[in-house]
């Protein structure tokens, strides 16, 4: 069994650097954002278009990729569970 700490002293301890590991449970963790690689044919223009975007946001083609997905599924309500 792990320790047990208030979650202002832990904030405290993590705040000023300290060592905070004997306080947390690794053996149920589980990862929030796994990912999987996909491969997607785009059209010659759509690629053109994301390089563009990418450039003006000064980000990878693939970060406006995520976001433009990220953005149309929680506009229409698609949310990861």
């Amino acid at each position: 069994m792990k320790k047990s700490l208030p979650a202002e002293e832990l904030d405290r301890k993590f705040d000023a650097g300290e060592d905070i590991s004997e306080y947390l449970d690794f053996d149920n963790t589980r990862p929030l954002n796994r990912e999987k690689r996909v491969n997607v044919d785009l059209s010659v223009w759509m690629l053109n278009a994301l390089d563009r975007e990418a450039e003006r946001l000064n980000i990878s083609r693939q970060a406006v990729i995520k976001t433009m997905l990220d953005a149309q599924l929680r506009a229409r309500g698609v949310v990861p569970a």
